[in-house]
């Protein structure tokens, strides 16, 4: 019996002294809260680097999607040859050409010698059709000889009329409208108009120019303009001649040879970190108009975008996650602005897990539904940690509503 008893004993000690493991979700006790001291916290959310993307944490920068659809506007009268099969093929190769351009950032040619690091662009393209027509591939033909031409300059300009837009713009609240459109056929007798490929966005779409009916364009000729129009909806500026808001751009005229996406030449492919922050804080600024342009993928669960923190991480920007968020032993995540978990999703933190809720920062549901909320793993004695410091806020929490 004796030697039983040494083979059972162990295992009772082995079992009997394994802290046992539950969880629970955060109420407003489960959470400490610190006073904001006055002056030391100013807020980072507007600061367009603080929205570049970590390269070793490329997935706390979700990849956004803007939704738009391509408009081909021509005279009444069709060019002899024309067909829109064709033009169809040139329209999407123009349309893959400027996403193309954006998987692959260029170095920046200016200054010379610079380090400039080329991240990677988190922005793509999705064209949309109309979602009650399944034929709606988003491209679509228009015949009107009133509005079919522009002119970009003179007395006679139509550059910032909105007649095309207003006439035949389709889900213009959702999507980005983009017009191609050829120069006037008097504008092109003169010999200083300058009818190359250009563009104009006007806050909520887009003009290219160009003598489209030749159907001769090559897609990464184009790509550079279309993509250089979409900046500007996205908050980016002519990077030269004044001072575009970007230490990583510097002043220069047109003579000095560039390659930023701002600039106007023939490469345009070149993104400096501000210019990606800078578009990215757009795309996270909740009251701007382009917003609305996106793919809302944050509304919507989906757990292989799941985010994990096993280090110490620093969120200075606005953030709009699609998966949950876990944050293990040892990893301290401070939060700074606002964090919008998806519905449904929940944050989890690990004994020996931290999170910090800043003054200017809340956590919450950016699509007006709910989430589950704060989930603290308890492992004996540890447990996961929650602070707020100040006017920091935890909102939309299902059942509750807020925690802070």
């Amino acid at each position: 019996m004796k030697k039983y008893w040494f083979i059972i004993l162990p295992f009772f000690l082995f079992f009997g002294c394994t802290p046992k493991i539950s969880s629970f979700y955060a109420a407003d006790e489960d959470i400490q809260k610190i006073p904001k001291e006055r002056g030391t916290y100013k807020s980072p959310c507007y600061d367009p680097l603080n929205y570049a993307p970590d390269t070793a944490h490329l997935e706390h920068t979700p990849m956004k999607y803007i939704n738009l659809n391509l408009h081909y506007i021509l005279p009444d009268e069709l060019p002899e040859g024309f067909s829109e099969e064709k033009a169809t093929k040139m329209i999407r190769s123009m349309y893959f050409g400027a996403q193309e351009a954006l998987m692959k950032n260029s170095p920046s040619l200016l200054p010379k010698g610079n380090d400039i690091p080329a991240l990677p662009i988190r922005h793509r393209y999705v064209l949309k059709g109309r979602e009650n027509d399944p034929n709606d591939d988003g491209i679509y033909f228009h015949y009107d000889s009133e509005c079919c031409y522009s002119v970009k300059k003179g007395k006679n300009s139509t550059l910032y009329k909105r007649d095309m837009f207003e006439m035949y713009g389709i889900q213009k609240d959702t999507v980005l409208n983009i017009f191609l459109t050829s120069h006037h056929p008097d504008s092109l007798k003169s010999k200083t108009y300058g009818a190359f490929l250009s563009g104009v966005a006007l806050k909520n779409f887009i003009k290219m120019m160009w003598n489209f009916e030749k159907e001769d364009l090559k897609p990464w000729e184009a790509a550079g303009t279309f993509n250089h129009e979409v900046g500007h909806i996205y908050g980016l500026v002519h990077a030269w001649g004044y001072n575009d808001g970007c230490d990583d751009t510097p002043k220069h005229s047109l003579e000095i040879k560039s390659n930023n996406i701002m600039d106007y030449n023939s490469p345009q492919r070149a993104w400096t970190p501000c210019q990606i922050g800078k578009s990215q804080m757009r795309m996270a600024t909740i009251t701007s108009a382009a917003r609305k342009f996106l793919v809302e993928n944050w509304c919507k669960l989906n757990l292989s975008k799941s985010i994990t923190i096993t280090d110490s991480i620093e969120w200075k920007g606005h953030k709009d996650l699609e998966g949950n968020l876990l944050i293990k032993e040892g990893g301290v995540l401070k939060v700074w602005c606002r964090t919008s978990i998806p519905p449904k999703g929940k944050i989890v933190i690990e004994p020996g897990g931290k999170l910090v809720v800043g003054p200017h920062a809340k956590i919450h549901q950016s699509c007006g539904q709910k989430w589950k909320g704060i989930e603290i793993i308890k492992k004996g004695k540890q447990k996961g940690e929650v602070i707020i410091i100040g006017e920091g806020k935890i909102e939309d929490v299902m059942g509750g509503g807020s925690l802070n």
